[in-house]
């Protein structure tokens, strides 16, 4: 997400006066809305609660024994955090230091899976995280009965900067941030698709296995996509932010039957690319804010919008966060995405052939007085397979940016586990 936790009170104030200026259309009154059945413990941004900040999560699919699968989390400075379907913590892991004392600290910003990755003594599924701190990918091993836990670092030590020359350029944080994995079903090769933070830049990035069991990366290639828009007017329109910041992509997620990759540009829109980043990018669906002017105050470091154009589109409020597939045997499924602005998620059709077509949007909203919805949701993953008794339609995991666990005036950030069979009904 662009702005800090500590920032996101003023956003949504922000969100809110942006929609009366421009006199966006409503939203139906009759979107569906869903229900978590757990959540984890919170995670405090300070030094008490070891800066873990909630941010993105996995499904890992245990088949032997669907019922103990796992969901892999990032927590930025807290590292990563592993969690039982129970919503239980069964195992944190630190972020790694910088390489001095005055350099930036490593922050898990997003997380996926590889499975079977080829690895020296045999095949292994593996989580792979950017660390937008270190700029670099960071892999785990995953073993689920592992004494100590199920997660283990093998990342190859010489593993080098994804976008950075030097430390000084890696302090300046223009990193490693969202990031989806896939694997060439005709090549057996696995790759990491990585964004960098305040640029538009998306790395392609082959993960590879080195004879001492650990696990480095190669960059193949980059892409640019736009940071301008001519619109229809004949104008030019570039996303407000603060001087010298791009509008950068953080949710991801490549279709493993076909190996497309869509891209979430936070304040533009969603873009469809060929995941060996070849080809021209289309921007399949606008943000609502999309050709809005604004003007950057560096006192309150808001945008304060100008009038509405009317070139966004109808269903996405910024930011785009996080995007997931929910993925049918058949080829259909939805593609997935958090509309953070309006608390939101909307769906589309997984079919290219079908143009991704808009399918609906839903809502989580609270179950119970102690067990609330999700707000400003940045990473979601979803599963579509049975994982025991208590999901046995599938899982989806949405983050919740905006928790209320009674803690005095502590901000709290986790994630919330969803019945992945309530939202294809309140989809459908």
């Amino acid at each position: 997400m662009t702005l800090r936790l500590a920032a996101r009170a003023s956003m949504l104030v922000l969100c809110t006066a942006l929609a009366a200026s421009v006199s966006l259309p409503a939203r139906a009154s009759s979107i569906s809305s869903v229900r978590p059945k757990a959540e984890t413990a919170p995670l405090y941004d300070d030094e008490a609660g070891g800066d873990a900040n909630a941010d993105d999560p996995a499904i890992w699919r245990n088949s032997a024994d669907p019922g103990r699968s796992l969901v892999v989390a990032t927590a930025k400075k807290g590292g990563l955090r592993v969690y039982d379907l129970d919503a239980r913590e069964v195992q944190s892991i630190p972020a790694p230091a910088g390489p001095g004392a005055d350099d930036a600290p490593g922050r898990f910003n997003n997380v996926d899976l590889v499975q079977g990755l080829q690895l020296s003594g045999g095949r292994a599924d593996v989580a792979v995280v950017s660390d937008r701190g270190n700029d670099r990918l960071r892999i785990y091993r995953i073993d689920r009965d592992r004494a100590g836990g199920p997660l283990t670092d093998i990342t190859d030590p010489a593993a080098r900067p994804v976008f950075s020359a030097d430390q000084t350029e890696i302090n300046g944080q223009k990193t490693a941030y969202g990031l989806a994995t896939w694997t060439d079903r005709g090549t057996g090769r696995s790759y990491a698709v990585v964004g960098q933070r305040n640029r538009t830049r998306i790395a392609l990035l082959e993960l590879i296995a080195t004879p001492n069991g650990t696990v480095d990366y190669r960059q193949v290639r980059t892409i640019d996509l736009p940071s301008s828009f001519r619109l229809p007017n004949g104008t030019s329109w570039t996303p407000c932010a603060e001087p010298g910041e791009l509008p950068q992509v953080e949710g991801m997620v490549v279709d493993p039957a076909d190996g497309t990759l869509y891209a979430g540009q936070e304040d533009v829109g969603i873009w469809r690319i060929d995941a060996g980043l070849t080809g021209t990018p289309e921007l399949i669906d606008k943000v609502r804010e999309y050709g809005v002017p604004g003007t950057y105050d560096e006192g309150t470091e808001e945008c304060a919008p100008g009038a509405d154009p009317g070139y966004g589109g109808k269903r996405l409020t910024a930011d785009v966060e996080g995007l997931t597939l929910v993925t049918e045997p058949d080829g259909d499924g939805y593609l997935l995405a958090s509309s953070q602005g309006d608390n939101t998620f909307v769906a589309y059709d997984r079919e290219r052939d079908d143009d991704n077509e808009f399918e609906g949007a839903f809502r989580i909203t609270a179950a119970s007085t102690t067990l609330d919805g999700s707000e400003v949701c940045d990473g979601a993953a979803a599963l579509n397979a049975p994982l025991g008794s208590k999901y046995p339609k599938g899982l989806l995991v949405v983050q919740d940016g905006k928790e209320t666990p009674g803690d005095g005036d502590r901000e709290a950030t986790g994630f919330k586990f969803v019945d992945l069979g309530k939202v294809l009904d309140a989809i459908d």
